[in-house]
């Protein structure tokens, strides 16, 4: 399982709602629906008020240095032993972790493998705990509006926590597995499932739509751009901004507005049933309301290393091309969407100071359009996601 936190490139607050790629693994993973990338050692200390002789993990130095950066989250690595062991005894849970195997935890969540006890066998599942953040607030929402289909099963939750407690995964597969150029298809399969249209359920209103979000765009990227003082060249910043005042509300003249994974990446895309990699569910949503071409961008700025050595700006725009005819997506707008969340990517980089991280995404936009910006790296030496 992904990482739980925001789809932004950044912690909370960041720039991009569907952005970042929340979930890529560096470490192991565990036959859990696992997440994050390191290595946490096992504490001493044992679950206080549940029925459990394993020991807790402890939390990964990542997500403490991630939840300083975030309100609160520094008070919540303090308690979040408290409310691990409530969510235990509240849904009848016992931990489900060998000696000295890790929890998995990225920016912003912590998940842990957990069995349920309440009458009959046991059930597999996992207990995911976040930081609170807003972009969290509607993960639950998307889950229990997809019942299973298409992303994982959403078993219970408790929203005042951010807890949530869902149906184990193989995590010890993903979409990343399967070689690059045959990923279109199962990819495409699971977008299908999940572009559910807007209904009438109280769950809707609280999803963002990316039509606003585009509105406001037009007038936030220039200012942002010319703030850092113009940093790349203005065609790339206009050609956002099309795509922004064409979708925004005021601008588009059709509305195809559907439920939007906006953070379903390789990663994020684990075996619907262990021992195949055929068919996959979705995990770490970041639900948004508005174009399904939205929810291309993320496959295209990881695995850039994967790309033809010989041309990797035109192997680029084929995977685009191949995402988008699998799925029935127009191949224009998905390129014009990955053109606007990558620019306010680029932005959200320079601003931190985080050139390399940058230049990856400005080497995405305008290699999807054909027009590769100068003096940017090879697209094998950008910093990988």
């Amino acid at each position: 399982m992904s990482s739980g936190g925001p789809a932004t490139d950044e912690p909370p607050g960041g720039a991009d709602a569907g952005g970042r790629d929340s979930s890529t693994r560096t470490g192991p993973r565990t036959s859990s629906h696992a997440v994050g990338d390191t290595r946490p050692g096992i504490s001493a200390s044992p679950v206080i008020g549940a029925s459990t002789s394993v020991p807790l993990p402890d939390l990964p130095p990542r997500l403490v240095r991630s939840a300083r950066t975030i309100d609160g989250g520094a008070r919540w690595t303090r308690e979040w032993r408290a409310l691990l062991a409530a969510r235990l005894e509240a849904w009848d849970l016992e931990l489900d972790l060998r000696p000295g195997q890790p929890a998995w935890a990225g920016q912003c969540a912590v998940v842990v493998p957990v069995m349920g006890r309440g009458g009959g066998e046991p059930s597999a599942a996992v207990l995911k705990l976040t930081i609170p953040h807003d972009e969290a607030l509607t993960e639950p929402d998307a889950l229990e509006l997809w019942n299973g289909t298409g992303a994982v099963r959403l078993l219970a939750a408790s929203r005042p926590d951010y807890a949530l407690l869902l149906a184990r995964l193989d995590g010890d597969h993903s979409l990343r597995d399967v070689p690059l150029d045959e990923t279109p298809e199962p990819w495409a399969e699971v977008l299908r499932q999940l572009s559910m249209p807007p209904g009438d359920s109280a769950l809707w209103a609280a999803f963002p739509h990316l039509a606003s979000d585009a509105e406001q765009w037009t007038d936030t990227l220039p200012a942002r751009w010319t703030e850092l003082g113009e940093p790349f060249p203005r065609w790339l910043m206009e050609a956002a901004l099309e795509v922004c005042q064409s979708r925004g509300i005021v601008g588009r003249r059709s509305e195809r507005d559907v439920l939007v994974h906006s953070d379903l990446h390789y990663d994020n895309l684990l075996p619907s049933s262990p021992g195949q990699l055929r068919r996959f569910t979705a995990i770490d949503p970041k639900p948004v309301l508005g174009d399904a071409e939205y929810a291309v961008a993320p496959m295209l700025w990881n695995r850039l290393g994967e790309l033809d050595r010989g041309d990797p700006a035109g192997h680029l725009r084929a995977h685009c091309s191949a995402l988008a005819t699998a799925a029935g997506l127009d191949a224009a707008l998905a390129a014009g969407w990955t053109v606007v969340r990558e620019v306010r990517n680029a932005l959200s980089y320079l601003g931190h100071g985080r050139s390399g991280d940058a230049q990856r995404s400005l080497w995405v936009a305008s290699s999807v359009l054909g027009r590769t910006l100068d003096g940017l790296p090879a697209a094998r030496d950008l910093p990988a996601l």
